[in-house]
């Protein structure tokens, strides 16, 4: 009887401290510091190519959710403004180009809220730029 009485004490000590526990360590989470979490961001991604070159195709996103826009022309380009969903975790942006010369230039920039926030350049005739940008 006594025996018993010593491990059924002993069991809810253990549980206590398992409990205890895990809530000690569950109240110092501090979700505010993810990354993205719980915000949502305006983004716009633009592409400008020196004089003579031409833009062709552009790829760009949020998370995984890719936008081509293809047939493009001209020297510069600006997508539409996406909002991020709530909790998204990054951008990116790659773009193609044909440059008259093997001294042309390629600039990819991904703005957030405003501001200017990642670029990628490139230079040659075959230009491939791209960003990528973490909320």
């Amino acid at each position: 009887m006594k025996l018993k009485n010593v491990l059924k004490g002993s069991f809810i000590m253990m549980a206590a401290a398992l409990l205890l526990g895990f809530v000690a360590s569950c109240s110092n989470d501090d979700d505010d510091n993810t990354p993205g979490a719980g915000k949502t961001h305006k983004v716009v991604f633009k592409a400008e190519a020196s004089a003579g070159s031409n833009i062709e195709i552009a790829v760009y996103g949020i998370d995984g959710n890719p936008t081509t826009a293809s047939s493009l022309s001209g020297t510069t380009w600006t997508s539409p403004e996406i909002t991020s969903e709530a909790g998204a975790y990054n951008a990116n942006v790659a773009v193609n180009a044909i440059g008259p010369n093997a001294s042309a230039t390629l600039k990819v920039q991904i703005w957030v809220d405003g501001q200017l926030k990642k670029e990628g350049t490139s230079s040659g005739q075959y230009l491939s730029a791209s960003a990528s940008h973490t909320f």
